[in-house]
């Protein structure tokens, strides 16, 4: 009987649900075909085109929530419009408001967290860009959301190269674009503006989400089952992520060899042999006559000069070329810093991989020119002066043997 009950209650929702989206259509019947979100708050009216082809388990998510029929959901709160009174509890001007949380602390959810879900096609790149808001990392996800006021690029999950940041890094900012808004971007600039309390993003005054209308226009969008796809989808984003980080890499790879093949022509008249390697080193080496190769058991003087790839400076243990290019530091002098650094020659060496490589491929005397894959230097990370995904180009030499 009970089973009864609910299937009973689950039929009328979803009849509710369907008179009040159908409603909602005949309001905006200049919207194309599609999935959106109708934000009616106390400030006006807004409504997001939500990317349901794009990211489907994200917007699945937010879907479910407003219209009650989330899987995680507790069995109190099935069947009720979550989003539903809740406010704009955070709102920053000249950058984004937030929602979504029903305790309006900035600590609150619907009980439970997914993971991440991103397309390269989707950037917070313009004003009206709906996205999820999380504490950090992969997993983190729940109801909270926010609206762009301005493009805010640094919160994509992408470089503007294409690859993937290290999302689990510590302060390192990834967010899941799962909409737009396509009309009503004045109601989120007036909400932006809102009075807040001293020192805080909260508002005076409550800025309330009275409804939350989900809109179904053409056959895609009616057929979308938020309840199926979040449940059959959302386990298999580990997996859609670990694709994404592999056609990342192939993208770079590809980039890489087109800037190999530029460094190659920067340098034809470069004295020395060129050499290229599986790894995607390239290195043009001047050869010290009867140079001797080290012992692994040796630790090797190196003296090297970084520069990126447009020949701009960022690093030299040589007084003159630290002048050449007119970085010369007097501090950095005076502690030592432009002299030759010690190296084991084996693969314990803490080097950048490609530097590394290349080290092992040189004897005692040799110079070198080498180019440097951002994928073999300091990846999505970078260091220091280095970006993340920089390609780097190296003049080094091996001046000798420490102690010898």
């Amino acid at each position: 009987m009970n089973k009864l009950i609910r299937t009973m209650k689950l039929l009328i929702i979803a009849l509710l649900v369907s008179m009040s989206s159908t409603s909602c259509q005949d309001k905006y019947p200049d919207l194309e075909d599609g999935l959106y979100a109708e934000f009616v708050t106390n400030k006006g009216t807004m409504v997001a085109k939500l990317f349901y082809d794009k990211v489907p388990v994200v917007v699945a998510n937010f879907v479910g929530l407003a219209e009650g029929t989330h899987p995680k959901l507790d069995d109190n709160s099935k069947g009720k419009a979550f989003y539903d009174g809740t406010t704009f509890h955070r709102v920053m001007d000249k950058f984004m408001i937030q929602g979504g949380d029903p305790t309006a602390s900035g600590t609150g959810s619907a009980g439970f967290k997914f993971f991440s879900e991103f397309d390269t096609d989707l950037s917070h790149d313009k004003a009206g860009i709906l996205s999820m808001a999380n504490s950090g990392g992969l997993n983190t996800n729940g109801s909270q959301f926010f609206i762009t006021e301005i493009p805010k690029q640094n919160l994509d999950a992408f470089y503007a190269d294409g690859s993937l940041k290290n999302c689990d890094a510590p302060r390192v900012s990834c967010h899941s674009v799962f909409g737009e808004l396509v009309k009503g971007i004045e109601v989120q600039d007036t909400i932006s503006n809102v009075k807040v309390a001293p020192g805080s993003n909260k508002p005076l005054e409550d800025v309330v989400i009275k409804k939350l209308n989900i809109i179904r226009k053409g056959k895609d969008a009616l057929a979308f089952d938020a309840a199926k796809v979040f449940t059959e989808q959302e386990p298999l984003l580990p997996q859609k992520l670990e694709d994404l980080k592999i056609k990342a890499q192939e993208l770079l790879k590809e980039k890489a060899k087109e800037a190999a093949n530029n460094f190659k022509k920067a340098n034809a008249d470069r004295k020395g042999e060129v050499k290229e390697f599986p790894t995607g080193l390239v290195m043009i080496i001047d050869a010290a006559p009867n140079g001797v190769t080290p012992k692994p058991s040796d630790q090797v003087l190196i003296d090297c000069t970084g520069l990126f790839e447009d020949g701009s400076f960022f690093f030299s243990t040589i007084e003159e070329d630290a002048k050449k290019y007119d970085q010369y530091n007097e501090d950095a002098a005076r502690q030592g810093a432009y002299k030759a650094f010690a190296m084991p020659y084996n693969e314990s060496a803490t080097l950048v991989p490609g530097f590394r490589e290349a080290m092992l491929n040189m004897n005692i005397g040799d110079k070198a020119r080498i180019f440097v894959p951002s994928y073999l230097g300091y990846g999505a990370a970078g260091r220091g002066p280095v970006p993340p995904n920089a390609n780097l180009i190296f003049d080094l030499e091996i001046v000798g043997l420490k102690g010898k």
